[in-house]
């Protein structure tokens, strides 16, 4: 890193630091807080997974440096201001630049193999054709446990690295991670969706011994994250939405080194959207529960729909948090989780994928307003999975200042 990348890097790092001491700031992470406590009060509108190779239009997010590592650097300072700018919502800007915690991880034994194809070069989502890894006994047998191990020297040297770029301008914070653990995400890749489907009906014996091994795969990476100091309660996104609660971490903890019952867990199964509640159950749902109980809260669901699934998710130890999918129907979904849990809802990123309709974005939010606040919801919104917005920036603009309105006009 060259004298004219760290005087790059510090020029941002003081448009960033006056930002973050913003009042703004704090009322919107106490807000969040509440959120995540289950108190009804105002909703927090996030924006995440943004295709930002679409977003640069007039130059605000191109990089000037060229080491790897300041590159990194500028490019947070860079999106943080811009969001700030233009689809500010109710972000967060911590008083501090975060390095998370390095370590080395050797795998499950088994890798994806696939074909992909894409319209956009320039664009990380792509259709995925995937190759079927785990089809018989012999495959399973190839699973092992990760060893996973911390990489306090790579943390030494990222620390010293960005300290010394930024030369106390801001504070630079050493951080671990919570947990997050998606078997089906992973054997959807590894297998291809279809033939995993197929098994569920045609070789459910088979489907159970993959959940052993993934079961396994899973208690063996919580312990050693934990084992090895690499797990953090003071996380900056909860799998893109607000992660600050008043739980966590655990009443008893002495301020040293945090444990899984510290944390968050982040669980989901996407594939499973065409599965039955009772199937959910089996497959899933009883070799997840007992990893869950090991952490504080959980946070559970993503892009598959959920609204007939409730009863059964009820069965999570430490449930605080249900993701509501563009796919679920809001008011069922309302009326089941009520005050026990955070409605956390997605709303369709469909609707900046093209021209965004004020029209349509209102009658979505206001649709999901009504539902909550008829059955006490906590609820926050959270756009994400945004794969295109067509090159138009502001479609993001539109549909962030229409959520406010909304908001606005159910909680004056």
């Amino acid at each position: 890193m060259n004298l004219q990348e760290k005087h790059r890097l510090q020029e941002l790092a003081r448009r960033y630091s006056e930002l973050a001491s913003n009042d703004a700031n704090q009322e919107r992470k106490q807000r969040a807080l509440q959120i995540n406590d289950r108190q009804a009060v105002r909703p927090i509108v996030w924006i995440d997974e943004i295709p930002w190779h679409e977003m640069n239009t007039d130059d605000e997010l191109t990089l000037q440096c060229e080491d790897d590592f300041a590159r990194g650097m500028e490019r947070f300072f860079l999106t943080s201001l811009y969001r700030w700018r233009h689809i500010q919502a109710d972000m967060v800007l911590e008083p501090f630049y975060r390095i998370g915690k390095s370590c080395t991880n050797s795998g499950i034994g088994v890798e994806v193999h696939e074909q992909v194809l894409s319209n956009d070069s320039r664009n990380h989502i792509v259709s995925h054709h995937y190759q079927d890894q785990l089809a018989t006994d012999a495959d399973l047998d190839r699973l092992r446990l990760p060893v996973i191990r911390a990489d306090r020297e790579q943390d030494a040297r990222n620390m010293e690295m960005a300290q010394d770029a930024l030369q106390e301008i801001l504070p630079v914070k050493l951080h671990g991670w919570n947990f997050g653990f998606a078997p089906w995400d992973t054997i959807s890749m590894l297998r291809g969706v279809e033939p995993a489907l197929i098994d569920l009906v045609e070789r459910p014996e088979f489907i159970h011994r993959t959940m052993e091994k993934f079961a396994a795969i899973g208690l063996a990476s919580m312990e050693q994250l934990e084992q090895e100091g690499l797990l953090d309660q003071d996380i900056s996104s909860l799998h893109c939405t607000p992660p600050y609660v008043s739980d966590l971490p655990a009443s008893d903890w002495k301020g040293a080194n945090i444990q899984l019952k510290d944390t968050w867990f982040r669980g989901t199964a996407q594939m499973f959207s065409t599965v039955s509640p009772a199937m959910h159950e089996e497959f899933e749902l009883q070799y997840m529960r007992p990893l869950m109980a090991k952490c504080g809260l959980v946070y559970y669901g993503c892009c598959e729909p959920l609204d007939n699934k409730i009863d059964v998710l009820r069965s999570i130890p430490n449930l605080r948090k249900i993701g509501v999918s563009p796919w679920a129907n809001p008011y069922r979904c309302a009326e089941q989780i009520g005050r026990d849990y955070v409605f956390s809802c997605k709303p369709n990123p469909a609707l900046v994928a093209d021209v965004a309709d004020p029209t349509v974005i209102r009658k979505e939010i206001t649709n999901i307003l009504t539902a909550c606040r008829e059955h006490g919801c906590a609820v926050e919104f959270v756009l994400k999975d945004i794969s295109t917005v067509s090159y138009r920036p502001q479609n993001l603009i539109t549909w962030s200042l229409v959520v406010q309105e909304c908001i606005d006009a159910c909680h004056r």
